[in-house]
């Protein structure tokens, strides 16, 4: 189903008026998903596409779109039905569509190399061609998608927390308190030990849950969410933890350990927070 469901999106992408890549040089061109303002319930999206003829007219916005305003394609959730999730469709809107239109760039605590914008839509026409799936699949689409996101943002989790700690490490040897080095600490080498073992315990969970998922097994949704929540919840407290054992430096920007706290935090939001990844086990579980 998810590798259905992908093959739909790159089979329309490839249709649009120059394709996924640019006329001139052959580059790629920039594709981000855009779901609502909904937030975690994300079936109650209000952005509504009023069929006329072989065009849809969107109406709505989208608030926190990464690369909003940057790139050239915009995969999006749409409402063309009633309430709920089968009310949802899918369809794809080119940069530079007549009603399309960007908000301010957003002012982040971290993750400032990717630009954040509100996505609106404003009588913007769309031909019905650019479709993905059948009217009332949008919701469908957009869960699969979801699952590898939270796999995607929980590995990006791991690389922080490892840079974190290797940042940690090579500070414990240098700096020294009461004429040793930090490392010389048998507290501080316990928690780098434990730190450790963490990290690879998150790898571990996310490696689990992306073969799931690439097999399509049933409890992929599941291992998903419990990946995502733990990866991200630990690998954010490695990465703090690493900060307090800079001491002050931690706190400087010279030093590059705040920039992965800074950017590290809103993995615990994306892709569905982490609130809503308890609520997925439970509700599995519960099922049982």
């Amino acid at each position: 189903m998810l590798r259905g469901g992908c093959q739909r999106v790159g089979a329309r992408l490839r249709g649009l008026r120059r394709g996924p890549r640019g006329p001139a040089d052959g580059a790629r061109r920039g594709v981000v998903s855009c779901i609502d303002r909904s937030g975690s319930d994300a079936a109650s999206l209000m952005t509504s596409a009023v069929r006329q003829h072989d065009h849809y007219i969107l109406n709505g916005s989208k608030a926190f779109i990464s690369g909003g305003g940057e790139a050239d394609i915009y995969v999006v959730m749409c409402r063309t039905g009633g309430p709920g999730p089968r009310g949802i469709s899918c369809v794809v809107v080119e940069k530079g569509t007549p009603g399309l239109s960007f908000g301010k760039k957003e002012k982040k605590v971290g993750w400032n190399s990717q630009p954040t914008q509100a996505v609106i839509f404003e009588d913007c026409a769309v031909p019905v061609a650019n479709r993905i799936g059948d009217e009332g699949q949008g919701f469908l689409i957009a869960m699969k998608g979801l699952n590898g996101g939270r796999i995607n943002v929980a590995s990006c989790s791991l690389g922080a927390a490892h840079a974190s700690i290797v940042l940690a490490r090579d500070y414990l040897k240098v700096r020294k308190q009461f004429g040793e080095p930090l490392a010389n600490s048998q507290y501080l080498q316990f928690q780098l030990a434990d730190m450790a073992a963490r990290l690879v315990a998150s790898r571990l969970m996310i490696r689990t849950a992306a073969t799931a998922l690439q097999e399509e097994r049933e409890d992929a949704i599941v291992l998903c969410s419990m990946a995502k929540l733990f990866a991200t919840d630990e690998c954010f407290a490695i990465c703090n933890q690493a900060l307090q054992m800079h001491g002050g430096y931690g706190y400087l920007k010279d030093y590059a350990v705040q920039q992965y706290v800074r950017d590290s935090r809103v993995h615990q939001i994306l892709e569905g927070s982490n609130e809503v990844m308890r609520m997925l086990i439970s509700r599995s579980l519960l099922q049982e």
